[in-house]
């Protein structure tokens, strides 16, 4: 069915049909009436191209990630999907699969698929948005360094929560240990630099990890095997944490009261797991619900919406760091109650 077979039902023109449809306000109330009902009789589904062509609006926002999988990004999605059905928009999800070259041909496969997009890329620089993305697309940065540029954007605050999350551990006393993250990935190298800046500077001890769980584990293997071991450990996010926890386990190393851990994120598994996982939260969805709700304001035409916000996160002490006194208890309850 076409549009022309909805409005020879209705008994209308083609024109206030398609008005009617798009919700405008030059018909009465009795013509969309008709026209509803008549589409409604007759099934008919509105063709996007067409639509598209129209209107020059698609409704649908491009969201690109570096990756899907874990809960980290499933966050990331939620959230932009719930800010994007409130406005009657879908999302069209792509991935650079950590690869530059996969994130330029993703950024390129977007154009006329999209009214904006989300990016969150840690190979993104501003020569690369330059040369595979259209000057007029609207986009939204999340997480992603591009000096000088006039895009939007949302930053977590990785250094400073990075620092919060390894000072916690060094009051303690005794060393504190460090899973990185890619050695090529901005959030990272902000969360080393805070670990090193924590330590005034000090090397420390650095675990190459990878993100997973899996390279979590392998560096809670040879923190276990470590004689001396060290007091704590901070793994640059949460599923390395989790990872590490389980290893530390597997070779009898109680958490906290052999060795501490922290990681960084908050996705929903850390407050589940026992012991709890100490970690610095960022509120996942909502970061990304935020970011979708600025890019719907620049693609409205709000310019005052260019401008670079950064997320201050907060650490969250729970069990993996802190010796189960009463007094722990009742504060780490306290935190598990606490609306998220």
């Amino acid at each position: 069915m076409t549009i022309r077979d909805v409005a020879r039902e209705a008994g209308v023109s083609v024109a206030s049909a398609s008005r009617a449809l798009n919700g405008l306000a030059s018909v009465t109330a009795a013509t969309r009436d008709r026209v509803v009902e008549a589409a409604a009789l007759l099934r008919y589904v509105p063709h996007t191209g067409a639509r598209t062509l129209s209107t020059r609006r698609t409704d649908t926002i491009g969201v690109m990630l570096p990756d899907l999988h874990g809960e980290f990004f499933s966050e990331i999605i939620r959230g932009a999907d719930l800010a994007a059905r409130e406005r009657g928009l879908h999302l069209l999800v792509s991935t650079s699969h950590g690869d530059a070259a996969e994130a330029a041909a993703a950024m390129r496969a977007m154009r006329g698929r999209v009214d904006g997009l989300l990016l969150m890329s840690p190979h993104v620089d501003a020569p690369l948005l330059a040369d595979n993305l259209a000057d007029d697309l609207p986009t939204v940065l999340i997480n992603t360094r591009v000096e000088g540029g006039s895009r939007p954007s949302f930053c977590v605050d990785n250094h400073a929560g990075a620092m919060a999350a390894v000072k916690h551990l060094a009051s303690g006393g005794g060393k504190v240990a460090h899973i990185a993250g890619p050695a090529d990935n901005f959030e990272s190298q902000e969360r080393l630099r805070g670990y090193v800046d924590a330590l005034g500077g000090a090397a420390g001890l650095v675990l190459q990890g990878d993100f997973t769980e899996e390279s979590g584990h392998r560096a809670g293997l040879k923190l276990a095997n470590m004689s001396p071991r060290p007091a704590a450990v901070f793994a640059a996010n949460d599923a390395m944490a989790i990872g590490c926890l389980l290893a530390l386990g597997e070779r009898g190393v109680r958490v906290p009261q052999d060795m501490a851990v922290a990681g960084f994120d908050d996705i929903p598994v850390a407050r589940l797991i026992r012991p709890s996982l100490t970690t610095v939260r960022i509120n996942i969805a909502d970061l990304s619900r935020r970011a979708l709700k600025r890019l719907v304001a620049v693609i409205d035409g709000d310019t005052a919406k260019n401008v670079p916000e950064t997320v201050q996160p907060q650490l969250v002490v729970r069990e993996s760091s802190v010796p189960q006194t009463a007094a722990a208890k009742t504060a780490i309850e306290r935190t598990r109650r606490r609306p998220r």
